[in-house]
């Protein structure tokens, strides 16, 4: 794969969700990511579909990480790597003969990623979990939803990916960096928890100013302010709208011809009467008809389109924003670079067909990699 990180190899315990964005993240910008599949797994990444998106771009390799063998097998495979990612509650990997302290000795200059909800210690390192719970012990899904409503999930964006995967590809890349220039390998603990705190990072500087109430639906980026807001439309469909600035909601108001509107958007005083008279103004007319009249302006607008919508909207389809790979239809890679292009994405088909030309890359014979398929150690 060409991009920025060709060259760097790294080894992935295969995993749900956050830890194989990690991976794919890396592998999509470059990276040689190699997963290690359990044996059992099935064919397909994801079973009824070729394969799963956060699979692409991956060397799969079958190994029963519970048997000596394995466990030596996945040794070898991290002795010459620069980066393993894994994905267990904390001590899993220890008890595998996996863990970090063997992993480095065997390779100083390794970047041990560990992915979880919680943290490698704390009160709830060894309780079961999932974004929702990251994000509500982080604080950020109490300032999810709309005033007098209980709290609302953003799906799984927020802990898993920008908080879980995301941060964890951003701290492999450091670390990675920090050991080439002559620095040591080290382990990372990445939690959930942790990162979607950060990510919310803006919300506590709003309120540690005093300009966020701790309460969900009456701040400014939180539907608390009508100039931040989604409205349906006659169609019974949506458009989103943001004019913060003065000179945006300005325009706005020229374009809506609705000069009885509010003069200032930041006057909480005037947040009720302006968010009911936004709602009848975007009710009259189509979410068409208000993307003919406000789609490149300076009014802060986008229509709010369905995953089946937005790969066809003409803006991402100039960009490149999505790609279809073996029939299924994705996020490219992003972001994108002048000097070190990404290539395009390949969709990784079957668990383990890397299996023979992995092990054979590592010096194994033959004869020694049919012995250990016939144990059961190896599969694919």
């Amino acid at each position: 794969m060409a991009g920025p990180l060709a060259g760097l190899r790294i080894i992935e315990i295969a995993g749900i969700g956050p830890a194989p964005f990690c991976g794919m993240m890396l592998a999509d910008h470059g990276a040689q990511v190699i997963r290690i599949d359990r044996p059992g797994a099935g064919t397909s990444f994801v079973p009824g579909i070729a394969a799963d998106i956060l699979a692409r771009s991956r060397q799969s390799i079958v190994v029963d990480l519970k048997s000596p063998e394995g466990a030596a097998v996945v040794r070898d495979l991290c002795r010459d790597a620069d980066g393993l990612i894994e994905g267990f509650r904390p001590g899993v990997m220890e008890r595998l003969g996996l863990g970090p302290d063997i992993l480095l000795q065997d390779n100083p200059r390794l970047v041990y990623g560990r992915m979880t909800g919680w943290g490698q210690d704390g009160p709830y390192a060894q309780s079961a979990g999932h974004d929702i719970n990251y994000i509500a012990l982080s604080g950020n899904l109490h300032t999810y939803g709309r005033a007098g409503q209980k709290p609302t999930a953003p799906a799984n964006a927020v802990g898993d990916f920008g908080g879980g995967g995301m941060m964890l590809a951003f701290g492999m890349v450091s670390a990675i960096l920090h050991a080439r220039e002559g620095g040591k390998g080290q382990t990372i603990d990445c939690a959930m928890v942790d990162g979607a705190a950060v990510l919310s990072s803006m919300t506590w500087a709003f309120y540690a100013t005093g300009q966020w109430r701790d309460e969900p639906g009456v701040n400014l980026l939180d539907t608390g302010a009508p100039c931040y807001d989604s409205y349906e439309t006659a169609d019974g469909k949506f458009v989103a709208i943001g004019p913060l600035e003065p000179q945006f909601y300005r325009e706005l108001l020229r374009l809506l011809e609705a000069p009885d509107l509010p003069s200032n958007n930041m006057d909480a005083a005037t947040w009720p009467e302006m968010g009911e008279a936004l709602d009848r103004i975007f009710r009259t007319r189509t979410r068409d008809e208000w993307c003919a009249l406000l789609e490149g302006t300076d009014t802060c607008f986008a229509p709010v389109l369905s995953l089946a919508e937005a790969p066809h909207h003409p803006h991402n389809q100039q960009r490149a924003t999505f790609l279809t790979l073996d029939g299924i239809t994705q996020p490219a890679p992003a972001p994108r670079y002048a000097e070190t292009p990404n290539d395009v994405p390949r969709m990784s088909r079957r668990v383990g067909e890397n299996t023979t030309e992995i092990l054979a890359a590592l010096g194994y014979s033959t004869l020694r990699i049919a012995d250990l398929k016939a144990a059961g150690v190896i599969g694919g």
